[in-house]
């Protein structure tokens, strides 16, 4: 058996366990109007789109709803419909701007299912390239990340807003 071994999460997943607030990240930084800051890069009607703070690689971003429910069967169908369309048209954008070769897409329901943010169900987008993963976490103990995050997030805006214009979801 391979074992992916991925120790720049280590701090991540150990605050996450810390962290017993009653508040909820994803309900925070939805209600400020502080979009560049939080990383917010579109505002749907029951959904959202935001870059992750903790990358995996440059481009990962997560879906997520405004309701604030554990599990994806909490939410109605069109609240899912429209999650669906701000996936396909992130993927989209991550294409056009980064080429990838390939994506992970997933929702970790459950602490020991991987959810750092259990409380609020959201959409993980991973993009990925063939090699991303080096000696350098294994070796080093680090993982390199060639973006910052405001790149990353000047890059995405547009071409996700772009494409979401042009690709309108009637709901």
């Amino acid at each position: 058996m391979d074992v992916l071994w991925a120790p720049w999460r280590s701090k991540y997943v150990s605050e996450a366990s810390k962290n017993k607030s009653t508040s909820c990240l994803f309900c925070d930084v939805i209600s400020k109007n502080e979009d560049k800051q939080n990383w917010i890069l579109y505002r749907g009607k029951f959904s959202y789109i935001i870059l992750n703070a903790f990358p995996y690689n440059p481009g990962h971003l997560m879906i997520v709803p405004y309701k604030h429910v554990s599990s994806i069967e909490g939410l109605d169908d069109k609240e899912i419909l429209e999650i669906n369309h701000l996936l396909k048209a992130s993927i989209k954008a991550i294409r056009r701007v980064y080429s990838p070769d390939g994506f992970n897409v997933g929702i970790n329901i459950g602490r020991v299912a991987g959810a750092g943010i259990d409380q609020h169900v959201h959409v993980h987008l991973v993009p990925r390239w063939n090699g991303d993963a080096n000696f350098m976490p294994v070796i080093g103990g680090v993982k390199v990340l060639p973006e910052m995050l405001e790149d990353t997030y000047n890059k995405l805006k547009p071409e996700i807003e772009k494409i979401l214009s042009e690709e309108a979801l009637d709901l």
